[in-house]
């Protein structure tokens, strides 16, 4: 067995151009999205202005005055919240040096700025709640430290997001102020600073919530409300066409935030309102109707999780005259995150999304009680239910308020994993299947289709995910942390994005290319009973020098036999040299026999797992790949493993399947 670092795998890239945006996927592939007018088509600034409750009329929350509600939370919760803001107390406030920036396009790190921020929006997101909790003026000092702190920052958002800066990458422009996920959620969080605490604040100094108003106004409302050309907006006539993904529902939930809490005339918040139902709209364009999301559920958080975010400011703040909870779309954009759940924290984690992952339960929970869907609830309930008790700190105070309120309820509901028998998400081209419903027994297999100019895209068309008992067995490896190369156009010299290192065939050392027209062709689908089973022909995913006439691959999961099943049948316009199958194993590789590879590691309830193919054709090679990455160690682990079915002299057509069989 050899081993391979992952700096090793890096050198070793082939570079396939530049990232493409994502456009709208069909089954038949339709050369432009669907239009979408669920969210405007029936309002307008006017009509806003009168549906819209005033802003000293809206409640959402009980802030920190009205103690009742605060006092009437559980015990450990209250508990749990005071104890963060104590812990956050004795924490010093994070640098946020301008080299940080600079570090960005010098060296390619984003994290020393990113964490940097993060840290103190968490530190003052912490002390904020544990003040309403208490309401003793313990923690006042440190919020208004943290809020002028922030205020006096040249740039509220990522070093890695200044590119839609007219200067571009580097040093933030402080005369022109942009928009990217973080701007937004910063003024989202001053703006409920300065609602919850009111009084409070305005006791220290009244100066301290105009500044809130004056820096939320210029850095965020009155740039949203002057342009058009955000790309996540969606609504430039003269930009380049580009589907838009996550960053859309995530800013818009963050600017509708703001524009209903703090801006104090009526028509420009109504009509701040209307420009995001009109992006969000832009938005819904890309979804198929299966509600299936192209970026995968860790993204699913920031998509339709953030959608509902939007959704739900936009029934409270109308006194529930904006409710879109019955149009179809919205609610399969909720379903598919119990859709992509394999078990425990696992879910399929094809294109960037990461194989395990802590769902935001609450908003799931009530995302599932909106549109009715018990399945959706439940999951919501479980997965909060695995947690510490308390409501932990989130990743803003939007999301958290709700849970705080929530708590109660969250616990009482029924918990347990839906753990879906069949799924088809004909948009995305994602199926999933498992032996049983509602367990977790046997194999679980997860293919897809689709292509390669995906949002967060891997070269991947064809790909597929085995599970036993629950536990990752064949693998999609998923994303290291971010750097400038990852949305560059170097994204493809990164191992991770490479057809090669996803369970996929590489032709004479020739791999999938990036691009629209990469695609999987002839997709077909079918479940039953007995089995269910995708068939698709993957040779348009490859490049001409690949030599590919057809790749039909059918990836068929038999329930009573307990085996995966993946056929490949080829034909080639000259005879290869070589063709390598790639199976990417988190359990570690062992020859039993020819023919015989067993997936060794912790013992699993139904049986070991083994891959068998005709020795015949195929020829093993096993290497073992040392993990450096965090975000990657998080999933798998110090190492992963990546067995090579090899055909040295393979002929010009041909035909093998590979088995991967659970049981004694």
């Amino acid at each position: 067995m050899s081993k391979i670092s992952r700096r090793q795998l890096a050198g070793g890239a082939l570079a396939a151009g530049a990232i493409t945006a994502r456009p709208a996927l069909a089954q038949k592939a339709p050369s432009q999205p669907l239009r979408r007018d669920i969210l405007s088509g029936a309002f307008g600034p006017e009509s806003l202005t009168r549906i819209l409750l005033a802003r000293e009329q809206w409640w959402p929350f009980p802030p920190a005055a009205d103690r009742a509600p605060w006092q009437a939370l559980p015990a450990d919760v209250r508990e749990s919240l005071v104890e963060a803001g104590r812990r956050q107390l004795e924490a010093p406030w994070a640098e946020l040096p301008a080299t940080f920036f600079l570090d960005y396009v010098r060296t390619g790190n984003r994290s020393h700025g990113d964490n940097a921020r993060a840290n103190r929006r968490a530190k003052l997101q912490a002390l904020v709640v544990a003040e309403c909790v208490e309401n003793a003026g313990r923690f006042l000092d440190a919020i208004l430290n943290g809020i002028w702190l922030t205020c006096e920052e040249t740039y509220w958002g990522s070093p890695a997001h200044l590119g839609i800066q007219k200067a571009g990458s580097g040093l933030p422009d402080a005369a022109e102020p942009t928009v990217d996920l973080f701007a937004a959620e910063t003024a989202a969080m001053l703006a409920w600073t300065g609602y919850l605490l009111e009084e409070q604040l305005d006791k220290l100094s009244p100066l301290v919530r105009r500044r809130i108003l004056l820096e939320a106004d210029r850095r965020v409302l009155r740039p949203n409300e002057e342009r058009v050309d955000f790309w996540w907006m969606g609504l430039d006539p003269k930009g380049p066409s580009r589907a838009l993904n996550n960053w859309t529902p995530w800013i818009c939930s963050n600017w509708l935030t703001t524009a209903l809490l703090l801006e104090p005339d009526a028509r420009r918040r109504a009509a701040a309102v209307y420009k995001n139902l009109r992006s969000l709209d832009k938005f819904l364009e890309s979804y198929h109707p299966d509600g299936g999301c192209d970026e995968g559920p860790s993204y699913w958080g920031r998509a339709g999780g953030s959608l509902f975010d939007c959704l739900e400011l936009l029934y409270s703040a109308s006194g529930g005259k904006l409710d879109f909870y019955q149009d179809s779309l919205i609610r399969e954009i909720g379903r598919y995150i119990y859709r992509a759940h394999i078990h425990s924290d696992y879910y399929v984690n094809f294109a960037d999304a990461s194989a395990r992952l802590q769902i935001a339960s609450d908003l799931v929970y009530r995302y599932g009680k909106r549109i009715g869907d018990d399945k959706m609830q439940l999951l919501g309930a479980w997965a909060a239910g695995q947690r510490e008790k308390g409501v932990a700190g989130m990743d803003s105070l939007g999301r958290q308020l709700p849970a705080i309120f929530n708590a109660a309820a969250l616990r009482a509901a029924p918990q347990s994993q839906p753990l879906v028998r069949d799924v088809w998400l004909p948009g995305i081209q994602v199926m999933a299947a498992r032996l049983d419903e509602g367990s977790a027994r046997g194999l679980y297999l997860a293919a897809q289709g689709g292509h390669n100019a995906e949002s967060h895209n891997h070269n991947d068309v064809g790909n597929f995910v085995v599970y036993g008992d629950g536990q990752p067995v064949i693998i999609d490896v998923g994303v290291e942390t971010y750097t400038a190369k990852t949305f560059s156009s170097r994204r493809y010299e990164i191992w991770t994005m490479q057809s090669a290192y996803h369970n996929l065939p590489t032709v004479n050392g020739v791999m999938q290319s990036a691009g629209r027209n990469f695609e999987a062709t002839e997709v077909a689908y079918r479940a039953e009973e007995g089995a269910a089973e995708l068939r698709l022909n993957i040779a348009k995913a490859y490049p001409p020098e690949a030599g590919l006439k057809a790749w039909r691959r059918t990836l068929r999961l038999d329930r009573a036999a307990n085996v995966v099943e993946v056929r490949d049948r080829y034909a080639l316009s000259q005879p290869s040299g070589q063709i390598s199958m790639t199976l990417m194993c988190a359990r570690r590789p062992v020859e039993q026999s020819p023919g015989r590879i067993a997936l060794d590691g912790p013992p699993l309830p139904s049986g070991p797992v083994r891959v068998e193919f005709d020795p015949r054709q195929l020829t093993p090679r096993i290497e073992e790949i040392a993990i450096e990455d965090n975000r990657l160690k998080h999933s798998w682990g110090e190492r992963l493993y990546r067995l090579l079915l090899v055909a040295e002299r393979a002929p010009q057509e041909g035909e093998w399947s590979i088995r991967i069989r659970q049981g004694r």
